[in-house]
């Protein structure tokens, strides 16, 4: 079994180890356009097989809490090639993972005022934050018009060619968490009675057109997706079966053949085993790449190898506090603990300013 040092293929994008840095959300991009600061960021951590960036928001109804990036503009996509150009001098290759967050949202972070969109017009029962320190109760949705879903699928596609010519070796598409695409996925957040609504097959619909109009606009090789099966994150609650629904997923993404399919296990954040799941059926269907992630230290990620559990283990916050992260599993070193109060928001405190083993 290949171990965390290994080189690896997924798709098009080659990875000198199987270490990988999950998108983690740091709030530092004021007017949704990453700073020149992110360049520095990234490149310290590309020692990373592969990074993944913050959630992106492919277009400006995507946007659910403060100052996170996006890739719909000119500007934004300039801002992501500083990055991009920054990871490649340094060695490493790195996607944007492509997101909306639905009705994880409030009217003042949203286009004129307008309401969050979702599968629903139920709101969930949760908060955001509208700036630094500021905790506010999401709004109630509108559901989006089944008229509207076709330029929903197009924007994902032009947010993917985006990142392409932002430099990005490729994308995650973001269907995790309890974010739009989740939202459409569940039978907990989705009631609509429509064609994108119902059984399985039509509640998965939307996911399938947008990863088929992802694949088709800069390949499949250079195309992942995020999976939360059994997440309650941001109130999605859970899927009346959802075994059977990721199955069906994984049957229509084995068909594409993925760069890679990065799936959370439990709860994130949380819990790994707070509700039943058979990952590696799920695994069997996509026939892609496999990358896990939840709560995974060094230990759990050796032995995941060990045993052929996975072909790549993310880690999240841990990349944070320790840019070395891939120098510090390789010698078995101690972890540095996240500054929790600099996690959101800020410059470089708590962002470029953790020490490497080498400092």
């Amino acid at each position: 079994m290949p171990t965390l040092i290994d080189p690896a293929r997924f798709g098009d994008i080659a990875l000198a180890n199987r270490i990988v840095m999950a998108p983690l959300t740091r709030n530092r991009s004021p007017g949704q356009v990453i700073p020149p600061l992110a360049a520095t960021y990234y490149a310290q951590r590309a020692t990373a097989g592969l990074l993944i960036s913050e959630a992106t928001q492919i277009r400006p109804d995507g946007q659910g809490y403060f100052d996170t990036p996006g890739i719909h503009s000119p500007e934004q996509i300039a801002a992501w090639r500083v990055v991009t150009d920054a990871v490649h001098a340094a060695g490493g290759r790195i996607v944007a993972q492509l997101w909306h967050v639905g009705r994880i949202s409030v009217r003042a972070l949203q286009p004129a005022g307008a309401a969050p969109v979702s599968s629903t017009t139920r709101a969930a029962q949760t908060r955001t934050y509208v700036r630094k320190g500021e905790l506010v109760p999401v709004d109630a949705p509108r559901a989006l018009a089944l008229e509207e879903l076709p330029q929903l699928v197009a924007d994902y596609a032009q947010a993917a060619r985006n990142a392409i010519a932002a430099g990005f070796d490729g994308v995650e598409i973001h269907a995790a968490n309890g974010y739009l695409l989740a939202q459409f996925l569940s039978d907990s957040t989705n009631d609509r009675t429509d064609a994108y609504g119902g059984p399985i097959e039509h509640r998965a619909r939307l996911l399938v057109e947008v990863m088929q109009a992802v694949c088709a606009a800069i390949g499949s090789a250079r195309t992942g997706i995020r999976l939360s099966p059994v997440t309650p994150a941001n109130d999605i609650g859970q899927d009346s079966n959802p075994q059977a629904l990721y199955n069906h997923v994984g049957e229509q993404l084995g068909a594409l053949q993925l760069a890679f399919v990065h799936v959370i296990e439990g709860a994130t954040g949380g819990a790994r085993d707070n509700a039943p799941f058979d990952y590696q059926a799920l695994r069997q269907r996509c026939n892609a790449p496999w990358i896990v992630n939840n709560g995974y230290t060094r230990e759990l990620a050796v032995a995941a190898m060990a045993e052929g559990l996975a072909d790549a283990v993310a880690f999240g916050r841990p990349f944070i506090a320790n840019p070395d992260l891939v120098e510090r599993i390789r010698r078995d070193a101690p972890w540095a603990a996240v500054q929790r109060e600099t996690l959101y928001g800020g410059r470089e405190e708590g962002y470029t300013d953790y020490p490497t083993l080498a400092a």
